[in-house]
C-alpha cells in the first residue's frame, strides 16, 4: 500500500488500545484526530514524544483535536514501558503491524543512524528516564504522524526521517481544519 498523502481520507481501523477499550477511526468522524505511530514502547524518543503529547493534553482538548497513538509493541510491553505515563487518550498495541501496514510505516536502519547523528537528539533521549538498553534491539520502524480534520481528511501526512522526528508541536496546537 502506498504512503498516504494530504487530501486523502484516512485509512479505517478498529482495535483496541492496551486496556481493552474498543477504538474505532470512524467513530471520530467531524473531529480533528491526531494520529501518531512511534516504534516500540520501549523508545525513548517515542516516549519522550508521548510525554509531549500527554503534557500538552488540554491544549489539545481546548483546540478539539483527539490523539490516538500506536506503538508496534505487545499490551505487555506497554505496560512495562509506556503505562506510567497514564495518557488521556487512546495508546494502541500493534506487534503485528496490521495498522502500521495500513498507514505504510517504513523500518530503517539507516533512520536509527539519522538519529543518532545528531547528538543532541540522541544525548536527550539517553540521559532521559526513558533510555533502557531493551530499546537498542527493536524493530526499526520510523514514526508517522498524521493530522485528520473533521472532514474526514488527512491534512498533513507526516512520515519521519528519523526515530525522533515528529511535526513540530506548534504545527498540530495551531492547526485550523
Amino acid at each position: 500500500m502506498n504512503r498516504l498523502k494530504t487530501g486523502e481520507a484516512p485509512r479505517p481501523f478498529e482495535t483496541h488500545d492496551f486496556t481493552g477499550e474498543k477504538i474505532k477511526l470512524n467513530d471520530y468522524k467531524g473531529k480533528k484526530i491526531h494520529l501518531s505511530f512511534f516504534r516500540d514502547a520501549s523508545c525513548p524518543f517515542c516516549n519522550l514524544r508521548l510525554n509531549q503529547l500527554i503534557q500538552n493534553h488540554d491544549k489539545f482538548k481546548n483546540s478539539n483535536i483527539e490523539v490516538i497513538t500506536f506503538f508496534a509493541s505487545t499490551k505487555d510491553i506497554i505496560l512495562k514501558f509506556a503505562n506510567g505515563h497514564k495518557a488521556p487518550f487512546p495508546i494502541i498495541p500493534d506487534p503485528d503491524l496490521k495498522i502500521y501496514d495500513l498507514y505504510s510505516l517504513e523500518t530503517s536502519f539507516k533512520a536509527k543512524l539519522k538519529t543518532m547523528g545528531k547528538p543532541k537528539k540522541a544525548l536527550k533521549a539517553i540521559t532521559s528516564e526513558f533510555f533502557n538498553l531493551r530499546s537498542l534491539t527493536t524493530i526499526d520502524i520510523v514514526p508517522a504522524e498524521f493530522m485528520i480534520n473533521g472532514n474526514f481528511k488527512v491534512d498533513k501526512a507526516f512520515y519521519g526521517n528519523d526515530f525522533g522526528d515528529h511535526i513540530p508541536l506548534d504545527d498540530i496546537l495551531n492547526w485550523n481544519a
